[in-house]
């Protein structure tokens, strides 16, 4: 689950990271108040979006003045921001975040990850703030620094500081420095998040640390243990289709093509559209119905992969394991029947009582395409799809 930037900062500023002042309006007439206590003659109106680059899309704006800060908030809250994380169809922005402005000297980027390589959560840190992590991986990777934590005993002071020396932080703010990457691991770990990262973590001319912004990304298998942090879920950023999906126990992620695909398993689900792909058609979506799926969940399934336009054909492949081939068939020709399906449908099905469900799928009456295996099923549904487009 991601989360706002100023609900990363507030979650940041229980484990003594530091921030600014700020306040989140989400109407430009609460601009000017907020403004004003905040007090100071600098502020900074930011988009609170699930996207990274809001700045180069035009989201975050400085204010000298606090008519600029109205003027500012008017023109960024409703407004439709497209950056590179949100594709051509953009965002719209339904919240600012108007934060006190502070005397820049330098920008690091730090951040707490997963690291997949050592199996341990991983403290990544780089001269290089308010970059993209990404483009300084690529073009000075020699600028990014790595400390690899011990889950017994945590971030250790003397690694903190290691790192900050690493990336160039003035020995007479190490100190502070060591406190922020502390707080922002003990964050990542006390959230059960999958990512935490502050780009940029400055260093003002005061010679203070300050977390500039922050993003975080929450594990969803750990929300029953956070209920304030379930609290902080924004579902008009979530795409719609794949919230309902969750609601069913289905796996569900839009994606740009026409064959709809209804899986059971992950890796057999990514593998189905891998050979849609080799086939030369794209899928539509990722559906995994998991290993227990009844009638209901497959009714709904077909629903949500209906509810793209996109969709010109459905491809069901379904390995029966704990989940039986006949009870399988049994549950597609009702959902069918109960929605009129209409779209061409190829069915795959190997497993358990596998004979035994093709046999109720042939004798439905109903327009269903078997295949006998995975390279059958993707021609096949390639195929349908082509003659109807």
């Amino acid at each position: 689950m991601n989360i706002h930037e100023y609900q990363a900062k507030e979650v940041l500023r229980k484990y003594g990271v530091p921030t600014l002042k700020s306040a989140v309006i989400d109407n430009a007439d609460q601009a000017t108040n907020v403004a004003q206590k905040l007090g100071g003659s600098v502020w900074v109106v930011k988009a609170q979006i699930h996207a990274g680059g809001r700045g180069k899309g035009g989201g975050v704006k400085l204010a000298k003045t606090i008519d600029e800060v109205r003027e500012h908030a008017k023109k960024i809250i409703g407004m439709n921001l497209v950056t590179h994380q949100t594709g051509s169809e953009g965002k719209k922005v339904l919240k600012a975040l108007v934060e006190q402005g502070c005397n820049i000297q330098k920008e690091y980027y730090v951040a707490a990850l997963v690291d997949r390589h050592y199996g341990r959560v991983t403290m990544m840190a780089s001269s290089e703030g308010g970059m993209e992590i990404e483009e300084v991986a690529e073009k000075t990777p020699e600028k990014i620094h790595r400390v690899v934590v011990d889950p017994a005993a945590g971030l250790q002071p003397f690694q903190a500081r290691q790192l900050a020396f690493k990336i160039g932080i003035p020995a007479t703010a190490v100190n502070k420095a060591v406190k922020a990457f502390v707080g922002l691991y003990q964050a990542f770990v006390s959230s059960d998040c999958s990512l935490a990262e502050i780009n940029p973590l400055v260093l003002t001319k005061e010679g203070d640390i300050v977390a500039l912004d922050a993003k975080m990304n929450l594990d969803d298998n750990a929300l029953f243990r956070h209920p304030d942090l379930q609290e902080y879920r924004d579902l008009s950023e979530e795409n719609p289709t794949e919230t309902e999906a969750k609601k069913h126990e289905l796996s569900y992620i839009k994606l740009d093509g026409h064959i709809g695909c209804m899986v059971n398993g992950a890796g057999l689900a990514m593998a189905t559209m891998d050979i849609i792909k080799l086939h030369g058609e794209t899928p539509a979506n990722f559906l995994d119905v998991g290993g227990g799926a009844d009638k209901a969940r497959v009714t709904a399934a077909f629903k949500i992969i209906l509810k793209d336009p996109n969709v010109k054909g459905i491809l069901v492949n379904i390995f029966g394991g704990i989940m039986k081939c006949d009870v399988i068939a049994e549950g597609i020709i009702a959902a069918t029947k109960e929605i009129g399906l209409k779209h061409p449908l190829v069915v795959r099905l190997q497993g358990t009582n596998v004979e035994l469900g093709k046999k109720i799928l042939k004798e439905s009456g109903l327009n269903i395409t078997p295949a006998d295996d995975l390279t059958d099923a993707a021609k096949k549904i390639v195929a349908a799809v082509r003659a109807v487009r």
